[in-house]
């Protein structure tokens, strides 16, 4: 009978092993991102639009490097939640500037701004609205797509007032009214 035993205490020891050197494998050799609150921009990530959306509980941020500039830094597109980005564009960090565009329309009482884009022909526009000329005065903030070919949009608006800043943003990246 000892025999059998000492089988048995041998077998559970090599699997508690085998176990905890499984566990530290497991474990990741990076640190995760930490992120700003309530945005997927990273701490030494400029905030350039942020703000959770209504429906679907997910956040819509626009983060760019810290040194952004018409030639230098990145500009990204996030949408999902913190720990599961479903879209993030552009996924490459190189010539970034060049895939956005920039529309900003501003009066007494009427200030339109839009960062938009294009991925495999939907339409994204990432917006803030105000219209202090209607009331009551109307302000709107969040994302919308256009999918190929449809003429009506979806919109996912922001719960609260977002979090920006496009102080440089024409400079950045050119301003197309036109467009």
């Amino acid at each position: 009978m000892r025999i059998p035993t000492s089988i048995f205490v041998l077998a559970i020891v090599v699997v508690g092993v085998a176990t905890s050197s499984a566990n530290h494998a497991t474990v990741p050799a990076f640190q995760p991102v930490t992120l700003q609150p309530n945005t997927l921009c990273a701490k030494d990530e400029r905030i350039i639009f942020s703000c959770p959306v209504k429906r679907p509980a997910k956040i819509v941020s626009v983060c760019g490097s810290k040194d952004l500039t018409s030639d230098h830094g990145y500009l990204q597109y996030r949408f999902g939640v913190p720990g599961k980005i479903e879209l993030e564009y552009p996924k490459d960090r190189s010539g970034t500037q060049q895939k956005f565009h920039y529309k900003h329309y501003f009066r007494a009482q009427f200030d339109l701004t839009e960062i938009g884009f294009t991925i495999d022909g939907y339409e994204y526009s990432v917006f803030d609205d105000y219209n202090g000329e209607e009331k009551p005065v109307q302000s709107s903030q969040g994302v919308s797509v256009t999918a190929p070919g449809k003429p009506k949009e979806v919109s996912f608006v922001c719960r609260t007032k977002p979090k920006g800043d496009y102080s440089d943003l024409q400079t950045v990246l050119g301003n197309d009214q036109d467009k």
